[in-house]
């Protein structure tokens, strides 16, 4: 349902109103009036790709103090950004990212394009991504639809397409409203998702658009948007294996350069298929001749495809064996790149939590 000429601009200015008392202050926000930094703006978003404000917040920081510029992240080694990023999850996000900023700084000169369909030719950067930053960064009239945005429009207009066929026709209403404070206007749309126009409960009565929205007047606004059935995720199963020198160090090897958790570091680990290993199959999966030792129970992990469970073998080493690989202490293995599930198996391995750096103690 189309809103009116007259109705379009009032809807807009009456959440500009709401924004302008009620905006979140966030470390990657500009100040109220203030242009926003492109290189925070693409930083963030990168970030808030799949993960939500809470999480990025301490991740955001220790990136912006250790590569202040686009130019110092250019320079960055790829190991020290996907060590950086470690827990963060969606690993393939980390190396974009470094890709963009060599791209950014090397071919445009440190300067992030300046539209959104410029913008799309940076590694990583999708059409959401694309309007967000545009809209942020340059208040290109562009419509920045998040999972916050889409649920708002959803119910505004009472949109009962299941997601994400509805994605298509909930861009269109957002672009007929964005006014000429298109970044405020974008992230107002993000704030009333997250604050007022919420999944469970919302707060209708808070909110500046209670009188126009039609899932409101149907009383279906807890309905809305409408979600596609979820598909049953395959399960995976496999073998790890974690071994420790007599300094207590912990042998890690790196995955291979393309797909899924590439060029991350892990316990060296079997395949993973429909079924456990047999022991047999244990001995020639393991990567030497030790005294490997079954830990009880499972190490458990989602991915965004499929589910994994793991069962850990352990060895303690009277001394390190000839193999390639790296031995990293335990103190020393929040400053790789050990991706959460790693993390997990290796804790399982040895019967301990690890020394988690500040910003992964914070999200414990």
């Amino acid at each position: 349902m189309p809103q009116s000429k007259k109705t379009g601009p009032d809807l807009s200015a009456k959440l500009l109103a709401w924004y302008d008392r009620h905006r979140r202050v966030l470390p990657w926000r500009a100040p109220k009036g203030a242009r926003a930094e492109p290189y925070h703006v693409w930083l963030s978003e990168i970030m808030l790709q799949q993960t939500t404000v809470q999480a990025v917040g301490s991740y955001y920081r220790k990136f912006l103090e250790r590569w202040p510029t686009v130019n110092a992240l250019a320079a960055a080694r790829e190991d020290d950004v996907l060590a950086a990023w470690a827990g963060l999850g969606y690993y393939a996000r980390a190396r974009n990212l470094h890709a963009a900023a060599k791209c950014v700084s090397g071919e445009m000169g440190g300067r992030f394009p300046a539209t959104a369909e410029a913008l799309r030719a940076l590694p990583g950067v999708g059409a959401y991504t694309a309007g967000a930053i545009a809209a942020i960064a340059y208040d290109e009239r562009q419509a920045a639809m998040d999972a916050n945005a889409e649920r708002v429009l959803a119910r505004l207009y009472a949109v009962a397409t299941p997601m994400p066929k509805a994605k298509a026709a909930l861009h269109g209403h957002a672009m007929a409203l964005v006014p000429k404070r298109a970044g405020d206007f974008a992230q107002a749309l993000m704030d009333l998702g997250s604050a007022i126009c919420t999944p469970k409960r919302p707060a209708c009565s808070n909110c500046p658009w209670e009188h126009a929205c039609l899932a409101r007047k149907k009383g279906v606004q807890e309905t809305l948007p409408v979600k596609a059935p979820k598909a049953v995720r395959p399960l995976k199963r496999g073998a790890a294996f974690v071994a420790r020198d007599p300094a207590g160090a912990i042998l890690l090897v790196k995955r291979p350069a393309k797909g899924l958790l590439a060029s991350m570091l892990e316990p060296p680990q079997g395949p993973w298929s429909e079924r456990f290993p047999s022991a047999a199959e244990t001995q020639t999966l393991a990567p030497f001749r030790a005294e490997w030792k079954k830990r009880a129970g499972l190490v458990r992990h989602g991915f965004t495809h499929f589910e994994l469970e793991v069962e850990v073998y352990f060895a303690d080493l009277a001394r390190r064996p000839k193999i390639d690989g790296q031995w990293i202490s335990a103190a020393k293995l929040h400053e790789v790149a050990l991706p959460t599930v790693m993390r997990k198996i290796i804790e399982h391995g040895l019967k301990t939590v690890l020394l988690r750096s500040e910003h992964h103690k914070r999200h414990l």
